[in-house]
């Protein structure tokens, strides 16, 4: 099965918290090089970064990665990988893994283990992967996205408020130790024909209140597996401080 499947890389110059996130450095790579050769390490078959920088893509090409230039008006890095697919010509049946140009510290094996999960699932139009939850403050931290599963694995929704919610919770708290509180991590494996049509779906009313977009999947009816992660995953980069963390944890 290695092999069976593609890896794609999402990065954009612009952020508001942090411009130029890709290309800033952690030790002798820069953001963006640490992530391909985590991806490369996967064993997928093809491993490439969209963008529509410049500056990125001579970058990239210059540490050896294949790079697809897109256009600069998505919304999402769904919709630029959607573009993608079609201009590198995927078959609609291929499996690829979104991986976020800002997660540097993801295990390999993580990517396998979501392209594996979907190509396990002939009835789930995408998989991504969740951790337990252990502690009440990542349960009541809204940037921390909650998943509830059903017995198979299969996403009921997702949410930052704290999920599922105990009736006799005392006061505000919510216990995560009984074990059926998950985060959410954000990787997602598509089949190419459904991230196509994912990318052109009209957003939905949960997915705009929670700012969540795989709530337009499941608003449409798309069944997502999502089991849990065999390894946790280091911290991403969305702001300077988890630079300085990462770049701590790097040595």
């Amino acid at each position: 099965m290695i092999g069976d499947f593609r890896v794609a890389i999402p990065a954009r110059y612009g952020s508001s918290r942090l411009p130029g996130k890709p290309l800033l450095s952690l030790g002798d790579r820069c953001v963006l090089q640490h992530v391909y050769e985590r991806a490369a390490a996967s064993g997928a078959g093809e491993v490439v970064i969209a963008t529509d920088d410049q500056r990125i893509r001579s970058v990239a090409e210059g540490f050896g990665a294949s790079v697809c230039m897109t256009r600069s008006d998505h919304a999402s890095g769904t919709e630029r990988l959607a573009e993608a697919s079609r201009l590198l010509d995927w078959p609609e049946d291929a499996v690829v893994v979104n991986l976020q140009g800002d997660e540097p510290l993801t295990p390999p094996a993580l990517l396998r283990q979501v392209a594996q999960a979907l190509m396990a699932q002939p009835e789930a139009s995408m998989a991504s992967l969740c951790t337990p939850i252990t502690e009440a403050g990542e349960m009541h931290d809204p940037h921390v996205v909650k998943v509830v599963r059903d017995a198979q694995d299969f996403a009921l929704y997702f949410s930052r408020a704290p999920i599922p919610w105990e009736r006799d919770a005392l006061g505000m708290e919510t216990d995560p130790s009984h074990g059926q509180c998950f985060r959410h991590l954000g990787i997602y494996g598509y089949r190419v024909g459904y991230l196509r049509s994912l990318a052109t779906a009209a957003p939905s009313p949960l997915e705009q209140a929670e700012r969540l977009e795989q709530l337009r999947a499941l608003w449409h009816g798309a069944r997502i597996h999502v089991p849990t992660a065999i390894e946790r995953p280091g911290p991403g980069i969305d702001t300077a401080d988890d630079l300085t963390a990462v770049r701590a944890r790097l040595g």
